[in-house]
């Protein structure tokens, strides 16, 4: 699971936690845009290096 910031909105309200196994892309238009495995769309403040940090930094914390 990782923290993100739905776009454009209060950085404390709009955070949300997402289940990263879900993702299936994840493109910079210039906004980042997350397409899920169930083709739902998210729109974050955070750029696509940094959700791919977050994600990494996930799978690395399940490997122990």
């Amino acid at each position: 699971m990782i923290k993100l910031t739905k776009f454009n909105s209060d950085k404390k309200k709009g955070e949300f936690i997402l289940n990263a196994e879900l993702i299936q892309t994840i493109e910079e238009t210039p906004d980042t845009v997350i397409t899920l495995v169930n083709e739902k769309v998210l729109i974050v403040d955070e750029s696509a290096d940094e959700v791919v940090r977050r994600v990494m930094k996930y799978r690395r914390a399940l490997k122990g």
